[in-house]
């Protein structure tokens, strides 16, 4: 969307609004022209980019900023022109490829007939259908050398923005706006259903390799150096893809391919580089090997003392080899655990001291990612009641059991791959029943303003705050500024609208249905995983203040319902009232706001490792809160990188292992794992992970992805192997 609202400026909707009410006749078409005319808007041949205007002229109608002419479609098979397509008739054809013989591509762009038999196949056979292809595009049908059709297939401009190609080419936002038109995108390809010739689809990939490069620079005067396209694998393995050298690099997240909000299937990616130096020629960067993961996360933590920055970096790493052994037991030396509790008991280490050079990391992290951010708030309990000698704790329950109160922020994706904490709040209540909401309830200003402060908002990025039905207080609303986060709060209270006589809930309620939407729901506290099917509902609405805070303006908000109408027998039906600042003007808008809140489930994915499946951090005994506090800040961090490490192996499974694991790492789990002790390259994200969760118990099942639990216990023996691996190459060096 930033593309296209880059490209048309506020003076050219203008403009377009003027041409369309002049000309009442004015066509799509014509209007485009226009358009390329009055932005100067070519191609590197020179010519005008109508395709890509028009494509641009209708999302800005599906975002509701102007309002087109109705479309003129022109059959293709038009009577008048007496070029109506005969229906097809193939005969089987089942041989090998050398009796098959010699096949050629022929280009169909300009010939009429040709198009209209490409449209037709693609409508007849091809699961996507003829559809509109963007941008630029050139159309081929595979034959035979005596003629035979045997399929056919075509090439447009790329997706604008693709996580996983962008970061394998090592793309920054601006080289990728750069240098996008030097990829070209295989959109459709098709061999008929009546050919049975082995090997006939790979054949037909390197013949448009080679004749591709030549059709399209003599097109568009641009030479490709780098092909892509998508695989559905719920259909296909991409074999003839892997066959011709194209590279699996991940997985889309399920947008549509123009990033405008529709959702589909998420699909396999498959790059063909063209040019030995491809890489240097979109201005990408080799990947580097990674940083002693210590240092990007603490080596801007400030405690004034060299000595005191040294013992932090040897905590970390003892403490993320063995994340739930007690303090000793990580330490393992009498000198080492004498260290440790000297470290926590120093007066200049504090929390926020050790959290400050993991957050400014997180920001860098956000900043590299271009899209949507969600910052997760949630509040968590820490229960020391069995360590009833420790001072400064105080109740956490009705029950009067002792422990501390924690509120932390974390940045996810959009697809939920977390990157890092942005602020973290501790505070024991006071010796009294129940708790002093009015107090707490600051929190949730405090984690905003934090996030506020410690991310860069750009005009390409968007950062939301999401909450759950605490959040949902007016005061929160009110400090959203066009620079500040935006929000995304699941409402709790019945608040008056401004125009209206009637509640939130009342007003939605009426509204027709927007459409239905599956959402799955995780396992829970004994409740077994399930897919709820929701009704959703949309509207910008207007809440007024409250009694109390008179002094606040009314604000304007979007509401999405998401309500299920036939649970299963026994269930309590899901109910999701959404308020939020970003604009929800579209079904699939609202859908999308839906799976952000979805995102917050990974927050408390987070607080379950922390406690119980991770770092064990309820275990910990030093004395006071305080210090506890300080060995939280370090096992929060060690708990976010078992997470992480488990999410990307999902997210980016075909990604290299360096992302996370160490040169001498990866080759200890290799060695251990595959008795291969001098593997020439690192395994993949995921081949690593699934190699550290059978060292945890892991056993590989279809459906059934290892948990941080089972990863947890794999690092633990992966850090004894990497000591003993160690010590063999010490006593046995190489030749």
């Amino acid at each position: 969307m930033q593309s296209i609202l880059e490209r048309f400026d506020a003076l050219s909707l203008q403009f377009i609004d003027e041409a369309i009410a002049s000309d009442p006749e004015l066509t799509r078409t014509h209007l485009a022209r226009l358009v390329c005319e009055q932005l100067d808007w070519r191609s590197p041949n020179g010519n005008y980019q109508i395709t890509a205007c028009a494509n641009g002229l209708r999302r800005l109608e599906k975002l509701g900023y102007l309002q087109l002419p109705e479309p003129r479609w022109t059959p293709l098979n038009n009577q008048a022109s007496g070029q109506r397509l005969q229906p097809f008739q193939r005969p089987p054809l089942a041989c090998s490829l050398a009796e098959l013989g010699d096949i050629h591509l022929r280009m169909v762009n300009g010939d009429r007939g040709g198009l209209i038999l490409w449209r037709w196949l693609m409508d007849s056979w091809h699961p996507l259908r003829a559809g509109h292809l963007c941008g630029a595009q050139i159309r081929y049908l595979v034959e035979s050398a005596g003629g035979e059709l045997l399929g056919a297939l075509s090439f447009s401009s790329a997706a604008w923005r693709l996580a996983a190609r962008d970061q394998w080419i090592g793309w920054s936002d601006a080289t990728r706006a750069d240098n996008l038109h030097l990829i070209v995108n295989n959109s459709r390809f098709l061999i008929l259903p009546q050919v049975t010739v082995p090997h006939l689809a790979s054949k037909v990939l390197g013949l448009a390799r080679r004749q591709l490069v030549q059709d399209w620079e003599i097109k568009y005067a641009v030479k490709p150096v780098l092909l892509e396209t998508f695989v559905d694998p719920a259909m296909y393995r991409g074999t003839c893809y892997r066959a011709t050298n194209w590279i699996p690099v991940g997985r889309t997240t399920g947008r549509g391919r123009q990033d405008d909000g529709d959702l589909s299937r998420p699909k396999d990616i498959y790059l063909l580089p063209l040019h030995k130096n491809f890489r240097q020629i979109l201005g990408g960067q080799e990947p580097l090997p990674p940083e002693d993961w210590r240092v990007e996360e603490f080596g801007r933590s400030e405690l004034g003392d060299k000595r005191l920055q040294d013992r932090l970096f040897h905590l970390a790493r003892d403490f993320f080899a063995n994340p739930q052994a007690s303090i000793p037991a990580a330490c393992r030396t009498k000198a080492a655990v004498k260290a440790a509790y000297r470290f926590f008991k120093h007066p200049a280490v504090t929390m926020d001291s050790i959290l400050q050079g993991h957050y400014a990391a997180t920001a860098d992290r956000m900043g590299q990612h271009r899209g949507v951010v969600l910052a997760v708030q949630d509040t968590t309990t820490l229960n020391y009641h069995a360590h009833p000698a420790t001072e400064g704790l105080g109740p956490i329950d009705a029950k009067g059991t002792r422990g501390l109160m924690v509120h932390d922020t974390m940045a996810f994706t959009a697809e939920g791959i977390p990157l890092g904490l942005i602020d973290v709040q501790y505070w024991a209540r006071k010796e009294k029943k129940g708790k002093n909401p009015v107090a707490e309830s600051q929190k949730w200003l405090q984690s905003f303003e934090a996030t506020a402060q410690r991310t860069k908002t750009s005009a390409k990025q968007c950062i939301v705050s999401v909450g759950d039905r605490e959040a949902d207080f007016y005061e929160l609303f009110a400090r959203v500024t066009p620079e500040s986060p935006q929000l995304l709060v699941r409402a709790m209270h019945q608040r008056k609208l401004i125009d209206e006589d009637t509640t939130i809930w009342g007003h939605m309620e009426q509204l027709p249905l927007a459409g239905m939407l599956d959402v799955h729901i995780p396992p829970r506290g004994g409740r077994k995983a399930r897919t709820a099917n929701l009704e959703v509902r949309f509207d910008q609405i207007g809440l007024r203040p409250p009694v109390k805070r008179r002094d606040l303006p009314p604000i304007q908000l979007w509401a999405v319902l998401a309500s299920e109408k036939n649970p299963p027998a026994g269930v309590k039906p899901l109910e999701w009232m959404l308020l939020t600042t970003v604009p929800a003007r579209t079904f699939a808008d609202a859908c999308e706001r839906i799976a952000w809140y979805t995102k917050r489930w990974g927050i408390e994915i987070f607080h379950r490792t922390l406690k119980d499946g991770g770092c064990k951090i309820e275990d910990r005994q030093l004395g006071t809160g305080d210090r506890l506090a300080t060995c939280l800040a370090l096992d929060m961090v060690v708990a976010w990188r078992l997470y992480y490490i488990t999410k990307i192996g999902k997210e980016t499974p075909d990604l290299p292992c360096t992302a996370f694991l160490e040169e001498e790492e990866w080759r200890a789990l290799v060695a251990f794992s595959t008795g291969n002790q001098t593997p020439k390259a690192p395994p993949t994200t995921l081949e690593a992970i699934l190699m550290i969760a059978q060292l945890g118990g892991y056993q590989p099942r279809k459906g059934k992805s290892p948990g941080n639990t089972t990863i947890c216990r794999g690092i633990i023996a992966l850090h004894w192997i990497l000591v003993a691996w160690l010590l063999f190459k010490q006593s046995h060096p190489p030749p």
